[in-house]
């Protein structure tokens, strides 16, 4: 199979996604990278295009310059990944779909919601795919638990509990540690730090498991340490479209945790508890109490998931194979496109209405909080 190319916007000296994503790519093999604007300084992305051999033509000054060179060329890249400060998504999205190239870009999708729907709008006329990272949604045990909760495996969901606790943003002296610089400057981030960077995490992966959309919101966004201008500590009440409740809390400030995103899913007959510090195992509580704790690499796991295997039980697999898997399926779907072979149940990735979700999320959560902690429709 001949691999696609690909380019990044994004992901120069001191990113951390950066990397990730490009690992998690190679997985596969099924997709090289050929060209990049890795940063706004032109230097600064020649030293990133150097350490990843890519031609200096090919690394560019602008990811403008990059979206109209590279649909010139006719071995431009096949798509691009954003990995930017979330300020420029929007803007970076946008010019490579005009230009005709599918998009893969970091959550959350853009920074208001009005931009996230014109990107909609764009994919759906072009006819292009755009995928939104959220990675949590590409574990094996992530997608089993989809299976278990449409199997009526616990009944019918009756509540969710949806955390994701950080404690890395609990000091006020950030000075020279540049992500954190990022996350809480709202010139680069947005309205939103802490629900924005991992409370929408929260929302996709509740709703990839479950299914379940959120009707209405009620939240409270905290600033807790000293002098911060975005939120540090948020918490949202949540009522879904099938009457569920859920409550989630996301937090930067919570000491002693580092990736602490757990979901709890409690049904009319049993519950399931997942937490993705430790994604090999789902827990499984049936409603006389049996407790069964299911390990990914057996065959108790459903085939929709167990595709995605990579390695047998025992021997762990983590973030980047789930972001792997994401790619995988946005690769596979990208070229069954331009075979003619593609159709809309291939897509098992999470799209621009994923991200147009998320901001909705976010903009309800937004309006409750700075209007007195009050309920809002999305």
């Amino acid at each position: 199979m001949k691999k696609l190319r690909y380019g990044m916007v994004g992901g120069g000296p001191g990113s951390f996604i950066g990397a990730v994503h490009r690992k998690a790519i190679n997985l596969d093999g099924k997709a090289e990278l050929v060209a990049g604007c890795f940063s706004r300084s032109k230097e600064k992305s020649l030293i990133t295009a150097e350490e990843l051999g890519i031609d200096k033509d090919r690394c560019y000054a602008t990811f403008q310059e990059m979206a109209e060179k590279e649909a010139a060329r006719p071995d431009g890249i096949d798509f691009v990944v954003i990995v930017t400060p979330n300020y420029a998504h929007f803007e970076a999205c946008k010019a490579f779909l005009e230009k005709g190239i599918s998009v893969s870009c970091d959550k959350p999708l853009t920074t208001t919601l009005e931009e996230a729907k014109t990107l909609e709008r764009i994919v759906k006329e072009k006819g292009l795919f755009l995928m939104v990272t959220y990675a949590y949604s590409g574990h094996v045990t992530a997608r089993h638990i989809r299976e278990l909760v449409l199997s009526g495996a616990i009944g019918e969901v009756r509540t969710v509990m949806g955390e994701y606790p950080q404690g890395w943003l609990a000091f006020e002296d950030i000075s020279g540690n540049k992500q954190a610089e990022v996350r809480c400057d709202p010139a680069m981030s947005g309205k939103t730090n802490a629900l924005g960077d991992i409370g929408t995490h929260i929302e996709n992966t509740v709703y990839r498991m479950t299914g379940l959309k959120i009707k209405k919101v009620l939240a409270r966004m905290d600033k807790v340490v000293p002098g911060r201008v975005l939120d540090d500590n948020s918490f949202v009440l949540v009522e879904y479209d099938n009457g569920a409740t859920g409550m989630y809390w996301a937090s930067q400030i919570a000491i002693g945790h580092d990736n602490g995103l757990r979901v709890r899913i409690y049904g009319s007959n049993g519950s399931i508890l997942w937490f993705q510090e430790n994604p090999e195992v789902i827990h499984l509580v049936k409603g006389d109490g049996t407790l069964i704790e299911i390990h990914r690499g057996h065959s108790c796991i459903a085939p929709a998931a167990a595709k995605y295997q990579r390695l047998p039980s025992g021997h762990p697999e983590g973030l980047i194979e789930a972001f792997g898997n994401l790619y995988s399926n946005f690769i596979d779907c990208i070229i069954a496109k331009r075979e003619g072979t593609f159709t809309e149940d291939m897509v098992e990735f999470p799209t621009v209405e994923d991200g147009v979700h998320g901001m909705a999320f976010i903009e309800a959560c937004l309006k409750s909080s700075e209007n007195g902690n009050i309920w809002v429709e999305l």
